[in-house]
Order: C-alpha cells, then sequence, then structure tokens
C-alpha cells in the first residue's frame, strides 16, 4: 500500500484551489438542518464526477454516503456535518452567505470541502491499487438541530442501518483558536453531555401593593436561581466538570402586577454520565423548593448529545498521521457535538484541526471565518489516518 505521508502532503496541497473553491460555494448559499437539499446535491454531483464510489442518498434526511471498497479489509468511515446556522453574517468577505439569516459559522462548510477533497484522492488511489479494504465518506446533516422526535442527523443516519458494519470512524471539527498547521486531540470525553431544562414555577399573582394576598413566583425564582448556581460547586466534585447555566427567565407584563407564572430555561453540561445524572437529580430537588414556599412547578428536561468519547487508539493513529504538525493535548471545551453519537457505538475520534485568523473569529458567531490553508491539512490527517487504520486491520482496543 502505497501511503507515503510526504505524498499525500504534495497532493493534498495540490488541491487547495478545489477546497477553497468548494467550500466557498457552501458558504455561499447555506442551508439549516433537515433543509440541506442544494448542498446535498452538490455533493452527490461532485462525488458522482469520480466515477468510483457507490453513492447512497436521502440518508436520514439529505446525507449521504460514498462507499469505495477495494479488496478485503476493515470498514472505516470519515464523517462532515453538513448544516448551517440561524445566524446573520456580518463579513464582508466575497463568499458571504446569500441567504439572510443563514451562515455557515461553524465551519461545516469547511468539513464537507475537506470530506470531498478525500473523495478525490481516494477514488485516485483505489484505481492505482494504493489501499485493501472499504472506505466510508459521511455527509451527516443536522448536526446543530433536531427534529420534533429530538433526533440529530446523527442519530437518523446511525437509525439507517446503511452504517452497521463501521469499525472505525474519524471526523474533525475547525478550531479558530489554533492556527493553521496546529491540531487539537484529547484521549476520552472532550465535548459535553448537553441537557436543557425548563422549570415553570407556577404561584398566584396579584396588585403589587397587596403581596401578602399572593404567592409570588418571582420570590421563589429567586430562591432557586440560588440553589441552582449552587449545584456547580456544591454536588459536583471538583475534580469532575459540570456545569448549569440559566438562558432565560420570564416572568410578567407589568411592573405593578406581580405574575402567577416564572418560566427558567437553561441547559446543564458534563463529561462524565454520572456528574451528568448528579446534576439533573439535582434540579429536581432544587425545584422541591418551590413547593415548600407554596407554590407549585412543572420541570422537563431534555436529554441531548451525549460526550463526545474519543478512543486513544485512534487518536494514537490521529497524531502519527498528523506527523510534523504542533499538536496540543487539550479537551475541547463545554460544547457538544453530535458526533458523540457515533462514537457511542463505533471506536472513533476527533480531532481539532487549527484555522485561526490573525483576529479570531469565534465559533457560532456572525463573523466567523478561516485561514483556508488549513483544508489541505484536514485532508491529508484524516485520508492517512484512515489508510494507517486500514493497514492494522482497523481496531484493537474495541
Amino acid at each position: 500500500m502505497e501511503t507515503d505521508k510526504t505524498d499525500l502532503v504534495l497532493r493534498s496541497n495540490q488541491l487547495l484551489d478545489r477546497l477553497v473553491e468548494w467550500r466557498r460555494d457552501f458558504h455561499r448559499f447555506p442551508e439549516l438542518s433537515f433543509q440541506e437539499k442544494r448542498t446535498s446535491e452538490k455533493i452527490a454531483g461532485i462525488l458522482e464526477s469520480f466515477q468510483t464510489f457507490e453513492i447512497e442518498k436521502n440518508v436520514g434526511g439529505y446525507g449521504i454516503i460514498a462507499t469505495l471498497s477495494h479488496g478485503e479489509g476493515p470498514v472505516i468511515g470519515i464523517r462532515a456535518d453538513m448544516d448551517a446556522l440561524p445566524i446573520t453574517e456580518t463579513t464582508d468577505a466575497p463568499w458571504t452567505s446569500q441567504h439572510p439569516g443563514v451562515m455557515h459559522a461553524c465551519g461545516h462548510d469547511a468539513h464537507m470541502a475537506i470530506l470531498l477533497g478525500i473523495a478525490q484522492l481516494l477514488a485516485e488511489d483505489a484505481k492505482a491499487g494504493r489501499f485493501q479494504g472499504t472506505i466510508k465518506l459521511i455527509f451527516q446533516p443536522a448536526e446543530e438541530s433536531c427534529d420534533a422526535e429530538g433526533k440529530t442527523g446523527a442519530i437518523k443516519m446511525l437509525e439507517s442501518g446503511r452504517l452497521q458494519h463501521l469499525e472505525a470512524v474519524l471526523s474533525l471539527h475547525m478550531c479558530p483558536w489554533r492556527k493553521s498547521g496546529e491540531i487539537q486531540w484529547n484521549d476520552g470525553p472532550s465535548m459535553a453531555n448537553n441537557d436543557e431544562f425548563h422549570m415553570r414555577i407556577q404561584g398566584s399573582g396579584g396588585h403589587a401593593g397587596y403581596p401578602q394576598q399572593v404567592k409570588d413566583p418571582i420570590w421563589m425564582a429567586t430562591c432557586v436561581l440560588q440553589a441552582l448556581y449552587s449545584l456547580n460547586g456544591r454536588k459536583v466534585n471538583p475534580l469532575d466538570v459540570g456545569t448549569i447555566s440559566v438562558g432565560q427567565v420570564h416572568a410578567g407584563e407589568a411592573n405593578n402586577v406581580i405574575p402567577s407564572t416564572v418560566d427558567i430555561k437553561g441547559t446543564i453540561r458534563s463529561y462524565k454520565d454520572d456528574v451528568r445524572d448528579v446534576l439533573c437529580q439535582g434540579i429536581h430537588q432544587v425545584a422541591d423548593v418551590v413547593t415548600a414556599l407554596g407554590g407549585e412547578y412543572s420541570l422537563g428536561i431534555h436529554r441531548g448529545e451525549p460526550s463526545l468519547i474519543n478512543d486513544p487508539e485512534i487518536n494514537y493513529i490521529i497524531k502519527e498521521a498528523a506527523s510534523g504538525l504542533s499538536m496540543f493535548e487539550e479537551p475541547f471545551g463545554m460544547g457538544s457535538e453530535d458526533f458523540s453519537y457515533f462514537t457511542r457505538k463505533i471506536p472513533g475520534a476527533m480531532f481539532f484541526l487549527g484555522c485561526g485568523l490573525e483576529k479570531e473569529r469565534s465559533l457560532h458567531q456572525s463573523d466567523f471565518d478561516i485561514d483556508e490553508h488549513s483544508l489541505p491539512i484536514g485532508v491529508r490527517v484524516l485520508l492517512k489516518s484512515a489508510y494507517l487504520l486500514l493497514e492494522r486491520g482497523g481496531v484493537h482496543s474495541k
């Protein structure tokens, strides 16, 4: 098998102009979760032009699986997400979004371009007999949002049954706090469990001048909020990662009327599943304060993406594939990523690919942009990792 690193570096770099063209096209025409019709058609057209892939369309929505097999061997997946965010872009780039209120502010445009670059090199290598085994390129819809059933694109693709033979799966994420030529990796839990809660406190409203005649839900809410924030430091081991954040508090419509209800909404983030359970249980205990104060409550907790668990053996291979780059070992933060559904079922790992500009553009911000010289680096690290997994017969720690 011919997978010389220097060769892949050269061939990936030669793709730069095409990678940039693809990435900017996706950026101009972003589409929200479960609406990626034009994006999917564009990807399918490019894949079909290589005349080597078995292409499955409309998997889990507008998802695509492109399979290339060359002889017996492991089955390795490489995944990129496709959807954009409901954000109005404020960059002045010539390739700025043409869809008002929708923007690729999380780098998914780059992820797709990188996976298409991998497809081109993979097609060339298949024709030259340079690898043995099967590689599946997974273009996944709806990473940023879920449907009415609470399912993201990752869940739907896994439920399709078309990925059941995967023995390992790889992915990357653009990283604006690292420069091009740098990657960030981490073994084990690396991004957070992401759960949401909605507590409604029910009291009885009335005239603000006669508070003794009402059951004031805002007063109850002040007690609840203090107790919620104390959970971080009193329920969770200080050596573990876990946090509760309140993002919305809604009550009342007039300054001289005590309302009947208060709505409190927020998120619960953690790395370990036992910490997740402790924080969810703690919120239920806090809610009981409302009853003690004379009110009533309803509480709903929606369990979202699980924490991202990176397989150490696959990370070892990624680091070998990234030889020559600057590498940083550190968790990726308290954000969430539905690639975690893959790594809970299949040995897998995601690394963060440095793409930072001189002035950092944060993820999910209206001015987000990347250093496009990072694109060929993503191509060669992911493809080299897949080839190394094929050579070594897959993952032995599974």
